[in-house]
């Protein structure tokens, strides 16, 4: 590809990355709307509770698309003028993709940083590395906490026991580990949980994995952690249905921070 060529190819991809952004950003706003005030709120509980958009993705994004569209979802919120902007949901799927947190230690990478398998990102959640695909379903909340709770420890245990009311669903006791963050399972690591905040809205969320294959876990030290291996829920329910599972944990992520959830709809 020519000098020229490859010029005009990143400013079109730019250009695209821009207008994506703006285009979710103000079709959200116009959806929210279109929903929010034709809510049935039958409930007096229903009325206390803060509404939440609530994005459920088909199929697999790229993870610097679904990261830029955070930032952008957080900015919005901490802004004056957004401070009342409900909380909102991403759930999907990525393609592969390796991520270290800001002080992540490249000692626990066991590949060629040169010559990746796959994507690899340093980004501005807490925490290791660890790796995203097809298979997991990942969970971004934007969440205010002004509006819940202004302490970010209390968020980390409460995303942990989203996931481990969810998965009692399927009768399996999911636990924590004192000192560790994440949800195990038979001394396996089945989710991984990492978060960032900024003016107390947060971003990046949690990675559960369902029936993702675990060979990239293989190529690093994931989260850190010599010790413990990964594990994945088909192994203990083989016939887990990955949207049953979706729906189970946003009504889970309701419950426990007193949401409304406004389903997107295309």
């Amino acid at each position: 590809m020519s000098l020229k060529a490859m010029i005009m190819f990143i400013n079109f991809t730019s250009k695209l990355r821009s207008n994506f952004r703006s285009s979710v950003s103000n079709l959200s706003r116009v959806r929210f709307l279109q929903s929010y005030t034709t809510m049935n709120l039958e409930t007096n509980q229903s009325l206390h509770r803060r509404p939440c958009w609530f994005y459920n993705l088909p199929g697999c994004y790229s993870y610097q698309i679904i990261r830029n569209w955070q930032l952008q979802l957080r900015q919005e919120r901490m802004e004056p003028c957004g401070e009342n902007l409900p909380d909102v949901l991403l759930m999907l799927e990525h393609q592969p993709v390796y991520t270290l947190g800001t002080a992540a230690n490249e000692e626990f990478i066991k590949f060629d940083v040169k010559h990746p398998p796959c994507e690899i990102y340093r980004i501005e959640r807490g925490g290791e590395i660890t790796f995203h695909g097809p298979g997991q379903v990942i969970f971004y909340p934007i969440l205010n906490l002004r509006f819940h709770k202004k302490d970010l420890r209390w968020y980390l245990r409460s995303l942990e026991q989203v996931v481990i009311e969810a998965l009692k669903t399927y009768r399996l006791e999911a636990y924590r580990v004192k000192g560790l963050t994440g949800v195990w399972l038979d001394e396996k690591k089945i989710a991984a949980i990492g978060i960032a905040a900024s003016k107390w809205v947060t971003m990046h969320g949690v990675a559960l994995n369902v029936h993702n294959d675990l060979e990239p876990f293989r190529k690093i030290v994931p989260c850190g952690i010599h010790d413990r291996e990964v594990g994945r829920l088909v192994d203990y329910v083989p016939n887990i249905d990955m949207q049953h599972l979706r729906t189970v944990l946003a009504e889970c992520f309701a419950d426990m921070f007193q949401l409304s959830l406004i389903p997107y709809e295309e």
